[in-house]
């Protein structure tokens, strides 16, 4: 490595933006509300730098009140730039507090740009003898390379490439770098609004350049140019040269580069470590340490165009000669950043004071299971052999009462015996007067329920509640600890090791370390408890928790142990004929082609049909280069190539046959010879359930083939029947007697076809008029409108215009007034408090609906007005499956619930029990919730899933 000293100079905003919209379909919201998107995306990328190159000399670069003398150039100088958004503008200050801590200085100044602070310093850090890198991903910047200077740009998917002269010359092919300033003249830039020399793109700029060598050459050349390009050019003389200087990086900034100041030193790590927990950053803190408390060998240490493999000290003080080394040289063992750091972290078990007893057998287990009896509120956890509950064998319970004091109860290897102890807690587990405590019940509940043992007495789960009071935060236990405890807890690798072949069972760890980990997640989720009981009333979710989310628990735990039947022998049958079908159709493919190829591959698919057939004049391309094949361009096509209809025939029925026809077989557990779906509570924002392993709601039913899949899930035997019961558009009812509509409203009361109705308000037609294509525009209007469907979005859906959607929704929007003052008032609602809510006060929290990024501002008003009707829906649905589980156990039936499928509940029904079966769950569902707008449940039966459905 050179004994060069190097400077690297960090392009704050470029490296924030691009860090904020890396999460801006998934933005980080902590438990404070805050977006730390950006904060997260910057530090990454921060700390990345310094693992990878460990730099001499560090600065970061902030730009303050724009270019005064770009915009005294020309006025209109980035002036139509949108508005910074919110979740950048309220990052800055805990970015800036960050780097203080760090002693990373902050280089700024009013009325200059970061380009110019950092061009002037790097200028000066050449003379001084520095190679300086420029950290970030804006071009412009090729224009300052020199021999010491360079571009250290992140690179999409990861990494850094470096750019020197030799990368600059043939990404703008130039001479010499500085021409790159002639070339963004010419162009000029649409971001920054600097105009160019009309008519002149990239291409022709390159061309121009290699002909003239710069914009004043050019120009006192344009005779020698042609036709309308002449006249463009000598007509926009001043406007060229005008946009040379307002792209040229100013070297002139009255900033200084001194080297000493500029030093990369010893954060202060109390202050760094107290702003990440503040911020709730678990990982970015542990990227922080291994950051700055690094181990590696002299043949890891690379240049700044490679990437340096860095690896993290552990905690404990190094023994002499060890090779452990800080970062900043002098021994690990003897550095005071050590000590700060253990002293700063999360509480561990190593450092908490606590009392986790394993209990004998015998009479210590008695006297154990007699002070058990006499608690009003116990937190249990369960120990396992497996994370599928429905194999697991108990190896331990977990019990705690009292903040950091636990007992854990060891369970015998032996069946028999195992059950003989349980047999013991049984009466604690049922007894109705003592509350149980969990975090994620549902699988402790399936687990006991193998042991014959049902959980009873008022429930409380963490997961759910945290699930209410923030759903848009993780809600598993370790990150639930470490934000509201500020307690990290032990890992279970610790203990069995990572998925694989080598992982251990929980039988195989010691008891004594078994104690440990059980006990603390029993103590640690009691802890969670005593906390979020308190949320839940102030946010005004607690009724919620108690009359939806916790008996709907123990329903979904029901229809999981029950499962569903599957007749395998169908899907075999069906999986031949799909075979058959994609054959048949890759055979129609490659005659359309002319050739083989493997049509599952983009690229070459891409390549017969934009390179070989030249369907599209200016086919898209993807971000690396090749042509894009995504659904949504072929559907785009499909009408007019039939090799496109081919393809996507292909695709639908390929994935059809691996995801549900194939893979279904092997979803059935052979303990039970069912399918037994996990229904996820804590998932959707909105409260609708997920399902998984396998998902049965993304089943395709619009196509003949998916349809036949439901025909594999049948009943359990001869004996039963299966039933189906469907809500009939019960979201346009909802927003119908939410928003007062009463034209709707009383479409809906005479049980007229809603889309019919609509469709004969607003094409002005007598009802029975009403053609089939105008049925089906109003239908696509209907739902559209849920989900803020635009004129382009409703002509892509239809075969209108883009005028003719517009339109029609502006026609309908006439022709339901209330209905658009209602979604207005919902984004209104929204704005003012940050959330909107459904007909039960589910709150949907809404961090970007005052952002003034008007993209993102424009998903969360969508948001606003989706939210509230489709989770009332889904409370709505909740509560029916409450209702009708209760009657169903209370009236000893044999039937049993199965599946919930959106807006559908499918039944195993005991066939001399129908009749009584289907006017329970019709009546149950009609009246679950009372609306202006009457429910409609239609009901299906069938010896299959489709033939009911």
């Amino acid at each position: 490595m050179s004994d060069q000293k190097r400077l690297f100079l960090v392009d704050a905003y470029a490296l924030i933006f691009r860090g904020y919209y890396a999460f801006i379909k998934n933005p980080r919201i902590n438990s404070k509300g805050l977006d730390t998107s950006a904060i997260m995306g910057f530090m990454n990328s921060l700390l990345d730098v310094i693992k990878r190159e460990r730099p001499d000399h560090l600065a970061v670069c902030f730009d303050k009140g724009g270019s005064a003398d770009r915009v005294e150039m020309f006025e209109a100088y980035k002036a139509n730039r949108d508005e910074t958004p919110e979740g950048i503008k309220t990052a800055i200050p805990h970015i800036c507090e960050i780097l203080k801590a760090m002693h990373i200085p902050i280089m700024v100044k009013d009325g200059y740009e970061a380009d110019d602070v950092i061009g002037t310093l790097s200028r000066q850090a050449e003379k001084e003898g520095y190679k300086t890198y420029m950290v970030t991903p804006d071009k412009d910047f090729a224009q300052l390379v020199t021999e010491n200077i360079f571009i250290y740009r992140p690179v999409f998917g990861g990494g850094y490439e470096t750019w020197g002269i030799e990368e600059v010359k043939k990404k703008f092919e130039v001479e010499n770098p500085l021409q790159v300033i002639d070339f963004l003249g010419m162009m000029g830039d649409s971001s920054d609004n600097i105009p160019g020399l009309p008519g002149v793109g990239e291409k022709t700029a390159k061309k121009l350049l290699a002909e003239y060598g710069s914009m004043e050459n050019l120009l006192a050349n344009t005779h020698e140019l042609k036709g309308k390009m002449k006249e463009k050019i000598e007509g926009a003389k001043e406007l060229g040269l005008l946009s040379k200087k307002l792209a040229t990086i100013m070297l002139d900034v009255p900033v200084t580069f001194h080297a000493k100041d500029f030093e990369l030193d010893q954060p202060d790590l109390p202050k760094v470590t107290e702003i990440f927990q503040e911020l709730e950053f678990r990982q970015l803190l542990a990227n922080f340490e291994k950051t700055f408390a690094v181990e590696a060998t002299s043949s890891e240490t690379t240049s700044a165009s490679n990437t340096t493999e860095l690896k993290a000290t552990p905690k404990e003080t190094a023994s002499a000669g060890a090779g452990q080394f800080s970062l900043f040289g002098g021994d690990i063992s003897t550095s005071k950043e050590t000590e700060t750091i253990s002293e700063f972290t999360r509480k561990t078990a190593e450092t908490t004071s606590h009392f986790y007893q394993s209990v004998a057998s015998g009479m210590a287990t008695k006297l154990f299971i007699k002070n058990l009896m006499n608690q009003t509120s116990v937190c249990f956890d369960t120990e396992t052999t497996d994370i599928n509950p429905l194999v697991a064998e108990l190896v331990g319970i977990a019990f705690s009462w009292e903040v950091g004091k636990g007992f854990y109860l060891p369970f015998p290897e032996n069946k028999e015996e195992a059950q003989e102890l349980i047999e013991q807690l049984r009466p604690f587990f049922e007894n109705e007067s003592i509350q149980k405590i969990g975090q994620n019940l549902k699988y402790d509940i399936k687990v006991l329920a193998k042991y014959h043992v049902e959980v009873k007495g008022k429930l409380f789960d963490t997961m759910l509640a945290h699930y209410l009071i923030n759903p848009d935060m993780r809600h598993n236990m370790d990150v639930l600890a470490e934000t509201y405890l500020n307690y990290t807890p032990i890992s279970i690798e610790n203990l069995i090791g990572k998925k694989g072949k080598n992982q251990l069972s929980m039988r195989d760890v010691p008891l004594e370390k078994q104690t440990e980990y059980a006990v603390e997640d029993a103590d640690i989720t009691l802890q969670l408890k005593e906390h979020f009981e308190k949320e839940l009333g102030e946010a005004n979710t607690q009724k919620l928790f108690d009359d939806i989310e916790i008996p709907l628990l123990r329903v979904l735990a029901a229809m999981e142990l029950e499962g569903i039947n599957l007749d395998e022998k169908f899907l075999n049958s069906l999986s031949e004929q799909l075979e058959n079908d994609i054959k048949d159709l890759e055979t129609k493919i490659y005659a359309e082609a002319g050739e083989t190829f493997n049509i599952a591959s983009p690229k070459q698919l891409g390549d017969i049909l934009f390179d070989k057939l030249k369907l599209v004049d200016k086919p898209k391309k993807t971000k690396t280069g090749q042509y894009a094949t995504s659904e949504d361009i072929l559907s785009y096509l499909a009408k007019d190539h039939a090799i496109i209809q081919h393809i996507l025939d292909f695709r639908g029925l390929s994935k059809l046959k691996s995801t549900y026809v194939d893979a279904l077989p092997t979803q059935v557990e052979p303990s039970t010879g069912r399918v037994h779906t996990d229904y996820m509570q804590t998932v959707a924002a909105t409260g609708r359930l997920s399902s998984n392993n396998p998902n049965l709601q993304n089943i395709p039913i619009r196509t003949e083939r998916g349809r036949q899949v439901r025909k594999a899930f049948i009943p359990r035997s001869e004996d039963y029947i299966l039933l189906a019961a469907d809500y009939s558009q019960i979201e346009l009812r909802i927003i119908a007697a939410l928003s007062k509509e009463e034209t709707m409203i009383n479409a809906f009361k005479n049980g007229e076809d809603i889309h019919a109705s609509t469709a004969s308000k607003v094409f002005n037609v007598p009802i029975e008029e009403v053609t089939r294509e105008q049925r089906s525009n109003a239908k696509t209007v209907n739902f559209g409108i849920i989900y803020g469907v635009s004129a382009f979005g409703l002509s892509n859906q239809t075969d209108l215009s883009r005028s003719e959607s517009k339109e029609l929704i502006d026609t309908y929007y006439a022709t339901y007034p209330k209905l658009r003052n209602y979604m207005s008032e919902l984004v209104d609602f929204a704005r003012d408090n940050g959330y909107v809510q459904t007909v039960l006060g589910r709150r949907r929290y809404l961090n970007d609906i005052n952002s003034r990024n008007a993209v993102v501002r424009g998903a969360a008003e969508r948001n606003a007005v989706n939210a509230p009707i489709q989770g009332s829906a889904a409370d709505i649905i909740k509560i029916a499956m409450i209702n009708i589980y209760e009657k169903l156990q209370t009236g000893n039936f044999k039937t049993k619930m199965l599946l919930q499928v959106h807006d559908e509940l499918v039944f195993d029904v005991y066939k001399p029990e129908l009749e009584t079966i289907k006017t329970l769950v019709k009546t149950e569902m009609e009246n679950a919730y009372k609306l202006e707008v009457p429910l409609d449940v239609e009901l299906g039966i069938g010896n299959d899933w489709l033939e009911a459905h």
